[in-house]
Order: C-alpha cells, then sequence, then structure tokens
C-alpha cells in the first residue's frame, strides 16, 4: 500500500511541480523586446527554445532554469511557471491540425553583425537602438570587413540606413554644407582609396556584390530604410554610372534608365532611377511621397497572416501581439507595389496606398528582408532628431518585428515545409 502511495504522490508532484518557463508574448507581457533578449541568451547557455507561432502572441516555452528564471526577474519580463502536464497540453493544442499554430524548435544563438560606419552621423539606427536595449550582442562592421572577406564569420546581417549608390543618402541637396556631410564625404573617399577603388560608388557596388553573395551562401539579410532600396539600385546599375559630378567627379551615363539590369536585385523591378541630384530620392520604388500626403492617426499598416504549419518562416517574422500596426517615415518609407518581383513575399502593407511595408524573399541559399521606415515609435524622425529612449515603448509592435528577423536564424536547422 505504501509502494502505491509513494508512487501516486511522485506522479502528482511530477504532473504539477514547475517543470517549464513560458514567456507569454501577447497583451499580458509586460517587456515585449527584453523577452527577445531572454530567449536569445537562453540560447547563448545551449538551452533550445520553443517558439510557440500563434500561441498567445508567439510566445516561448523552455526548461525551467533557475538562473533564466533569475534573467527573467532581472529584465522585468512576464513569465509563467508550469508543469510537464500544462506544457504538453500546450503543444497538443498547438498540433491540432484545426489551429493555426506550429512549435519551432530555436537552438543556437546566431552571431550577428551591423553594417555601420564608424564615425559618428546625426542619426541613430532602429536595430542597433533594440538590440543595445533587448540585451543582444552584436558586433559593428563596415566596408573593410566585408571586402577582406569577413561575412562567412557571422549568421545575420543587419544594413544600417546606407546610401549602397555613392550618392551620400542624397542629403546633397540640403545638407552639402553641414560638417557632418562633408565629413562623411571625406572618411568615405578615404576609405575608398584605401582600398583600392576610385570611386565611393565603386566600392559599395562591390560591397553590395559581397553581400549578395553571403546571402547566397546560407546568410540572413536585414535592412531598413534607404538601406533597402538603394541596395537594389546599385545592383541594377551596376554597369553605369548613375552619380553625377558632384558625387564622385564625372557625370552619369546618359539614358542610365534604359540600362538598369533587374535581374541583379532581390526585390524591385521595372523601377526608374532619380537622376536629379538635389532630390532626396534614389528612385520611384519609395512611397514617401504619398505617405506624406496621409494623415499619421491613419498611417497604419497591416501583417498577413500565414499558415504557421506549411509557412513557418513568415509566420516567425510576423509574429506580433497586434496585427495592424501603426506606420513611420524614412528616408525610404515603403515600398510601391508596382515595382516588386512577383516571387518577393509581402508581409506587411499599407492597401489604401497601395505600398508595401515589409518585405521577405529567398536568394540562393539564404533569405533577405526589407523593412521600410526609420524609427518605428517615431513617425517622423529627422537628422539631428535625439534617439528614441525604448524604455518608454517595451511593448512596441514595431520593434517587435525587428527583433523577430534576429531570432530567425536559429531556426535555421529546422527542416521547413516552404
Amino acid at each position: 500500500m505504501r509502494v502505491y502511495l509513494l508512487t501516486f504522490i511522485l506522479f502528482v508532484s511530477y504532473s504539477v511541480f514547475p517543470a517549464y518557463l513560458l514567456i507569454p508574448m501577447d497583451e499580458s507581457q509586460k517587456n515585449h523586446l527584453k523577452a527577445y533578449g531572454v530567449a536569445f541568451w537562453a540560447l547563448e547557455q545551449d538551452v533550445s527554445v520553443s517558439w510557440l507561432l500563434n500561441y498567445r502572441g508567439g510566445s516561448f516555452m523552455l526548461k525551467q532554469h533557475e538562473s533564466i528564471e533569475n534573467e527573467l526577474l532581472v529584465r522585468g519580463v512576464s513569465y509563467e511557471l508550469i508543469s510537464d502536464v500544462r506544457s504538453t497540453a500546450i503543444l497538443l493544442e498547438i498540433q491540432n491540425p484545426e489551429v493555426n499554430m506550429d512549435e519551432v524548435k530555436l537552438e543556437k544563438a546566431p552571431k550577428i553583425a551591423v553594417y555601420s560606419p564608424k564615425n559618428a552621423l546625426p542619426w541613430d539606427d532602429a536595430v542597433t537602438l533594440v538590440l543595445t536595449y533587448a540585451e543582444i550582442p552584436y558586433t559593428v562592421i563596415y566596408d573593410e570587413e566585408i571586402i577582406r572577406g569577413d561575412l562567412h564569420l557571422y549568421d545575420w546581417l543587419h544594413l544600417h540606413h546606407e546610401d549602397f549608390t555613392g550618392q551620400y543618402g542624397k542629403f546633397y541637396g540640403r545638407y552639402r554644407n553641414y560638417p557632418w556631410y562633408k565629413e562623411q564625404v571625406r572618411v568615405s573617399e578615404a576609405m575608398a582609396a584605401k582600398l583600392g577603388y576610385s570611386k565611393v560608388s565603386k566600392l559599395k557596388l562591390d560591397v553590395a556584390i559581397k553581400i549578395r553573395e553571403y546571402v547566397s551562401g546560407g546568410g540572413f539579410m536585414f535592412s531598413m530604410c534607404s538601406g533597402t532600396d538603394s541596395y537594389d539600385v546599385a545592383l541594377a546599375a551596376h554597369s553605369v554610372d548613375i552619380c553625377e559630378s558632384m558625387f564622385d567627379g564625372d557625370p552619369a551615363t546618359p539614358n542610365l534608365n534604359s540600362k538598369l539590369d533587374f535581374t541583379e536585385t532581390f526585390a524591385f523591378t521595372n523601377f526608374k532611377v532619380s537622376e536629379n541630384p538635389l532630390e532626396p530620392e534614389f528612385s520611384n520604388i519609395d512611397a514617401t511621397p504619398s505617405h506624406t500626403r496621409t494623415a499619421e492617426h491613419i498611417d497604419l499598416f497591416t501583417l498577413f497572416e500565414f499558415s504557421a504549419k506549411w509557412d513557418p518562416v513568415p509566420t516567425m517574422l510576423c509574429q506580433n501581439h497586434e496585427s495592424i500596426i501603426k506606420g513611420f517615415m524614412g528616408l525610404t518609407t515603403a515600398y510601391n507595389k508596382q515595382f516588386i518581383k512577383p516571387s518577393v513575399l509581402i508581409l506587411g502593407e499599407n492597401k489604401s496606398l497601395n505600398s508595401a511595408k515589409y518585405l521577405h524573399g529567398k536568394y540562393g541559399n539564404g533569405t533577405w528582408t526589407f523593412y521600410g521606415g526609420h524609427d518605428p515609435e517615431d513617425y517622423q524622425h529627422f537628422v539631428g532628431d535625439p534617439a528614441t529612449q525604448l524604455e518608454l515603448y517595451p511593448n512596441s509592435p514595431g520593434y517587435r518585428l525587428i527583433l523577430n528577423n534576429v531570432l530567425f536564424p536559429a531556426a535555421k536547422k529546422k527542416k521547413q515545409k516552404t
């Protein structure tokens, strides 16, 4: 009798004793952004994490460890202690073929690189802001590191708000006499000369090509704002000079728009490059003009819903506690749909303006993601404006999309269904 009683007690204890940590990512979460940081930290400790797609906003579940629980407490992240029985019930619910949910195992913390200039510029970068706030480590690299072949050291690459065309962000018209602009030109020309290039535009093109090779080889690339369309513009213009003399000392190629090669690009096709050096636009890809004419309170974009079981990649990238997200502007705000390649997956759109905000695609063995706009919590961020204090926006749905991309490579070894 005692043996049966002891067995029963052990069974009950095993069933109800906290064995797992559930990090909810719905409206009950106090700090969504730092929750990603804890998930990343657990991966660094060789603890696998289950990403529960579409379950309570894309929650995380992992084995209970005192060190992880302490980290959750220190970082102010909401969590629940659940039993083995409860965790099994959650997984059974997710596996039901009639519900749009799935489990993705995150296995290894990706090594992160941020492509960003070493000299200070009068604007910040949303990705470095959120990585720092979420306490996710990253390494800053730039042209020299990429040209010498360092990209293979990293699993995930973010392109800072860069201009890959050699036109210094198309800031010439307004800011050419500002000290920071002159310093940017000086530093860029010095780097090009150091690396053996006669023009900054030629250096930037080679950087863009090496990034494309990195993606083709299995890398994950994420870019925002002008780092998106200027990248494709540079690739399409690989055989022509689109820079006027104030940028590189000689005139642009005549009839340059008839000589663009759209087979070289990731996302965009059939666009026209802006030939006006005073205009702060790279091409007609950018939908900033139409968004400028839209009131801020109705400038929103909607995330698409994908099948978690059959399309896990776009589902991961769209995990959120909100499906309609407030828009935000930038040097490149969004993308006019008529210039997006048919093979590209639109993850978020402003249907009324016929613009896409959030794009994803495959290239070779890797993937890329483009996200329009400068700062998800500052609708119109100007040069010289102070950086956003993310302590004020711990539950930002716009910033969550960035962190979805950061964790995405951790699921690389999972055999995907698409």
